[in-house]
């Protein structure tokens, strides 16, 4: 008796099954190596940035923001000696450098261009020590 059993092989791999496949795993380590890089690149920055966050100066001192502000305003002034904003501005940062001397020159112009205004005149009062 002969047995009619069927010989169980492999099924034939069809070409286009074959590229599907291919396709699959080539997108598959693509994707999980973008996401690996992706991870890497991050944890690395944010431990460089932490590194330079400490390495940083930590402040600014007040004394040097008004030095900047001043020279700032002396600037504008040597192009626009009668630039009232700078001016008031420049009084202002001296008066705040306890510069009181420094500030009586203009206050003084802005008590020239602007005879109306009395807290012009109250702060040149104030800086000659009246």
């Amino acid at each position: 008796m002969e047995s009619t059993q069927k010989k169980s092989s492999p099924r034939p791999v069809n070409k286009g099954d074959r590229i599907k496949q291919i396709f699959a795993l080539v997108s598959m380590v693509g994707f999980g190596g973008s996401a690996i890089f992706g991870m890497v690149s991050l944890f690395g920055s944010g431990l460089s940035s932490q590194h330079q966050q400490k390495s940083a100066p930590v402040a600014v001192s007040q004394e040097s923001l008004l030095a900047a502000q001043e020279r700032g305003y002396e600037t504008v002034l040597q192009r626009e000696p009668q630039n009232q904003t700078a001016l008031e501005g420049l009084a202002n940062v001296r008066l705040q450098m306890n510069n009181g001397k420094g500030a009586i020159e203009p206050l003084e112009k802005l008590v020239k261009l602007n005879p109306a205004r009395s807290d012009y005149k109250a702060l040149l009062a104030q800086a000659k020590g009246k």
